[in-house]
């Protein structure tokens, strides 16, 4: 690829290392620079009074962006759901508008992805749960994301996977659609958006199965250097299917990037997918995880009934007649075991494919010119 031309660098004002919210007069001491976007910094703050950490969301006041920082402010704060990053305050002083947001330590999916490559199947059936049910909270309350994919999904200490970012999400109209603005990151948005329809809940969930695809193998499914390119693979739903995906998880995957909204699952139907219900999902993931794939144990009941049986087979036995043959349950034991080890096959840390990052076509979020 041909290096684009350099662009300017832009100047931010600086943030001051105290910050004074004057609604609540609290006093905040401004950390590291933890994360930045396209028109934002994020820094690690501490509350002095309680010693409590958040993550201060820094934004320039004034212009174009004025009105963008007001809508996130006004939708993120009706939003309270564990799986949504928790908004706690917001104050401004002359220069910035700063979101006291809550703490992800772990940082986001993206960050995971970028160490490990690709996901066995059960965690990314463990991540789909948490983001299906805090987009529920959203798409509940008529507000549609816009800008979902890894690096807006934070994951706090306890693994717990969250909906971040709201600074392009909006309020449906009463046809169901965000005004018609193409917006967003390209690899993630779905062909009814790059058609100029505007983006809808079903936007949302088709950018879901491009961050579904995107854990399972490493890359995006749509893909291509010229925007028109990647844009004519979308509105065909042309994508690579990688041999390694399980058939439960290639049909969903199918099912998500239809190219007609009206043919992808709802929400309160995905996870009654085969996908899911046929397949183990683990209740939590070890913080390793972030790093390297985790070793997941069987659920407890099931240890305990394979333990039971264990025994069976191996206790000794006194045959009831020198003609009569006991069954055992040996058989039994064999297919359940069978079966756990084509879930658990996965689990096992698998050969990545020469992939770029998973956002690395995307080059952010954007708003595009008129095609």
């Amino acid at each position: 690829m041909e290096p684009g031309p350099r662009r300017r660098r832009t100047s931010h004002p600086l943030v001051a290392a105290f910050l004074r919210d004057p609604g609540s007069g609290r006093v905040y001491r401004r950390g590291e620079l933890i994360g930045k976007g396209a028109s934002s910094r994020c820094y690690l703050l501490t509350d002095m009074c309680s010693g409590a950490v958040f993550a201060l969301k820094v934004v320039p006041r004034g212009g174009s962006l004025r009105g963008k920082v007001e809508r996130e402010v006004a939708l993120h704060s009706c939003l309270r759901h564990r799986n949504v990053v928790a908004l706690h305050g917001h104050f401004a002083d002359r220069d910035h508008v700063y979101l006291v947001l809550e703490y992800c330590s772990r940082q986001s999916l993206a960050h995971v992805l970028k160490a490990r490559q690709r996901l066995t199947e059960p965690e990314v059936r463990y991540y789909l749960r948490g983001l299906v049910s805090g987009l529920r909270h959203l798409h509940q309350r008529r507000i549609v994301h816009r800008d979902l994919k890894p690096s807006n999904f934070f994951l706090n200490d306890s693994m717990e996977v969250k909906i971040g970012d709201l600074g392009l999400a909006a309020r449906v109209g009463p046809g169901g659609r965000c005004h018609r603005v193409l917006c967003g990151t390209p690899n993630f948005l779905a062909p009814e958006v790059i058609s100029r329809n505007g983006h809808s809940c079903q936007s949302d969930i088709w950018a879901l199965g491009c961050t579904m695809y995107t854990a399972l193998t490493g890359s995006p499914p749509f893909a291509g250097a010229p925007l028109a390119e990647l844009f004519q693979n979308i509105r065909a739903g042309r994508y690579a299917e990688p041999a390694h995906l399980s058939p439960g998880a290639r049909r969903l995957l199918a099912r998500l990037l239809a190219p007609e909204p009206a043919a992808r699952p709802s929400l309160d139907l995905l996870l009654q997918d085969d996908f899911f219900t046929q397949g183990f999902t683990p209740e939590r993931l070890p913080a390793h995880s972030c790093r390297r794939p985790p070793g997941l144990a069987l659920p407890q009941p099931l240890r305990v009934i394979l333990r039971k049986v264990g025994r069976l087979v191996l206790s000794p036995r006194r045959a009831p007649g020198p003609s009569t043959e006991v069954p055992g349950p040996e058989a039994g034991l064999e297919t359940e075991s069978a079966a756990w080890a084509s879930e658990s096959g996965g689990l096992r840390a698998p050969s990545p494919p020469p992939t770029r990052s998973p956002e690395g076509a995307s080059g952010g979020s954007r708003q595009f010119p008129p095609l």
